[in-house]
């Protein structure tokens, strides 16, 4: 799949889970993602994902994630983190991704390839 930030448009390769699935079905998608903490960005998705949560223990630049059923997280930024996500998928090169998403909130479009 595609996710396109101000004309930047990233490869984006899901995870085979259910909750990847149903994120895809709900493609093409507009989010107004928000800023939090410096290295990620975040959206409410217009319908519940399901949800299969681990805690990563990593996060790494480029990965896209679901927190609790209906939030959806691009992080730009690799970090150690405590809370669970259920992996949805990552991009495919994240090089330029901070810099495209910029510090503030910003919309995103996924859509099919």
């Amino acid at each position: 799949m595609w996710m396109t930030v101000n004309e930047r448009r990233f490869a984006i390769t899901l995870a085979d889970s259910e909750a990847a699935r149903a994120f895809a079905a709900q493609l093409p998608l507009t989010l107004d993602m928000e800023e939090l903490n410096g290295n990620e960005k975040h959206g409410k998705l217009p319908a519940s994902l399901p949800a299969k949560a681990i805690r990563p223990g990593v996060i790494r630049n480029g990965d896209l994630m679901l927190y609790g059923g209906e939030t959806l997280v691009v992080f730009y930024s690799s970090f150690t983190s405590t809370y669970s996500y259920t992996r949805i998928g990552q991009v495919d090169d994240a090089a330029g991704l901070a810099l495209a998403l910029g510090s503030r909130d910003v919309r995103v479009t996924f859509a099919p390839k």
